[in-house]
C-alpha cells in the first residue's frame, strides 16, 4: 500500500527565498508545456505524449539557464503533472461534464514541486535533521513521527500552504501483507452520520460532531478586516495570511477528528457499514449546504475506507435511499419529516431514534453484502393490514412520536 507522511520544513529566510524561486521556474515551465501541447496539436492535428514534451526538456535548458538550477527529475514531474490535469479533465469530460481548456498557472495557484525517486534524502546535520534536496538546500524538518524502516520512499512534495509555511509529504510504499477481512465477521456496525449528531451507530454510540464555532467566529472576523484593507497593500497581505491562518486552524481540527473517529471504527469491528452518499448533489441544494460542507462526510468515509483495508475490517457502502423511512423491525416504511427525531412504526409499534434506526438498517444492508444476512425480527400486532409496506407521514403524525408530542404540549401551554 501507498501512504503519506506529511511533516513540517523549518527554512530559514534564505532557504524560503530559493524555494519559491524552484517553485516559480516549475510554474514557468508547466505554462510553457502547455504552450507547446497546444502548438504542437495546431501542426500535427493531434495531442503529443508525454514523452515527447519531456524529450525537449535537454533542448530548453540551452537556452533557459534557470531550468539548469532545478533538478532534472523535478522539471519531469512538472510535464508529468500536466498530463494528470488532462486526464482528469477527459474523465470528467466522459462523465458527462462541460469542461474546457487548461489555464495558466498563476503564482498563487502552483503551491508544490515535486522530487521522484531520487534528488532527495534525510540527513542529520549540526544536530537537527535536515531534508537534502538535490541543487536546493538542506532544510530542516520537524520530523515529529519516524518514517517506517521497512517502507520505501517513492518521492517527496514541497508545498507552500496559503498561511506561508512550507510542508514535505513523503509518499511512501509498504511491502507488508494486509490482513484478509474475517469470512464472518463478529464485531458488526451501522453507522448514520448527520448533522446534530456526526455519527450514530448500532453499539448505541452517538459522538457529537466537533465543536468549531469559536474557530468560525474567528475566521468571519479576520475576513470582515480584509475587506476594509486595500487590496495589494502590506497590510492586505498580512491580514490575508491571518484569514489563511483560520482556514488551516478549521481543517486541521476537523482533520484530527475525522482521523481518530474512522481509526476506531476501523480497529474496534470487524465489519463496518456505511451509506454511500452523494455528497456533492447534497451540496447543490439550496438548504443546510453549509453545515453538509461542514461535516465533510465524503473525507470520513474516505478514511474509514483505506484504514478499514489497512486493519484488516470490511468496508460496505450500501445505498442510502430509505434506510430513515424503513422500519428496522418489520421493515415497512414511513415517512417522516426532518424534524421528527423519533422513530415510531405505528404498524409494529417498534419504537427508537431516527438516526438509530437508521444505522440498523445500514448494518442489515451492510451485512447481507458479505453474507451475513441478518433474520428478521417477528413484528408485533399491527394496527395496519398485512402486507403493507408503506406508512404515510400522516399515519406516523396520527400514531404519534415523542418528539410531536413535546412541540403539542409546549404549543397548548403557550
Amino acid at each position: 500500500m501507498y501512504y503519506a507522511y506529511k511533516y513540517r520544513l523549518e527554512p530559514s529566510d534564505a532557504h524560503r527565498e530559493e524555494l519559491d524561486r524552484h517553485r516559480d521556474i516549475c510554474r514557468q515551465l508547466y505554462n510553457h508545456t502547455r504552450y507547446r501541447l497546444n502548438e504542437y496539436q495546431d501542426d500535427h492535428g493531434e495531442l503529443p505524449s508525454m514523452t515527447t514534451l519531456r524529450s525537449e526538456l535537454p533542448d530548453l535548458k540551452k537556452w533557459w539557464d534557470d531550468l539548469s538550477d532545478v533538478y532534472s527529475k523535478v522539471l519531469q514531474t512538472v510535464v508529468e503533472r500536466l498530463f494528470d490535469n488532462l486526464k482528469s479533465l477527459s474523465a470528467l469530460k466522459n462523465n458527462g461534464y462541460g469542461v474546457g481548456q487548461l489555464k495558466w498557472k498563476p503564482p498563487r495557484e502552483f503551491r508544490s514541486f515535486t522530487y521522484s525517486q531520487s534528488g532527495f534524502k534525510l540527513d542529520k546535520k549540526g544536530g537537527r535533521t535536515v531534508l537534502s534536496l538535490s541543487k536546493l538546500a538542506d532544510i530542516p524538518i520537524r520530523l515529529y513521527r519516524p518514517i517506517p524502516d521497512d517502507a520505501t520512499v517513492k518521492q517527496v512534495t514541497l508545498k507552500k500552504e496559503p498561511t506561508g509555511e512550507w510542508f514535505a509529504t513523503f509518499g511512501v510504499q509498504m511491502d507488508r501483507e494486509l490482513p484478509e477481512p474475517p469470512e464472518k465477521p463478529e464485531r458488526c456496525v451501522g453507522i448514520d452520520v448527520g448533522i446534530l449528531k456526526y455519527a450514530h451507530d448500532t453499539d448505541g454510540h452517538a459522538v457529537e460532531s466537533v465543536d468549531l464555532s469559536d474557530e468560525r467566529e474567528r475566521l468571519e472576523r479576520e475576513q470582515r478586516k480584509l475587506s476594509r484593507k486595500e487590496h495589494g497593500s502590506n497590510n492586505y497581505e498580512q491580514q490575508r495570511r491571518k484569514v489563511a491562518e483560520c482556514h488551516a486552524d478549521l481543517r486541521r481540527k476537523r482533520r484530527d477528528f475525522l482521523h481518530k473517529l474512522s481509526n476506531f471504527y476501523a480497529r474496534e469491528y470487524d465489519l463496518v457499514a456505511v451509506e454511500d452518499l452523494n455528497v456533492k448533489g447534497m451540496m447543490e441544494s439550496a438548504s443546510n449546504s453549509r453545515n453538509t460542507a461542514s461535516a465533510a462526510w465524503r473525507t470520513f468515509l474516505r478514511m474509514l475506507e483505506y484504514k478499514c483495508e489497512r486493519e484488516g475490517t470490511h468496508f460496505v457502502a450500501v445505498e442510502p435511499a430509505g434506510t430513515t423511512k424503513e422500519c428496522a423491525a418489520c421493515g415497512v416504511e414511513t415517512d417522516k419529516p426532518l424534524w421528527v427525531r423519533e422513530h415510531s412504526c405505528p404498524s409494529c409499534g417498534f419504537t427508537a431514534d431516527r438516526d438509530a434506526n437508521a444505522a440498523r438498517n445500514i448494518l442489515s444492508r451492510g451485512a447481507k453484502h458479505v453474507g451475513e444476512g441478518r433474520s428478521e425480527s417477528t413484528p408485533v400486532e399491527t394496527a395496519l393490514p398485512t402486507g403493507t409496506t408503506t406508512v404515510p407521514a400522516k399515519r406516523v403524525l396520527e400514531a404519534g412520536s415523542p418528539t410531536l408530542k413535546e412541540q403539542t404540549a409546549s404549543a397548548v401551554s403557550e
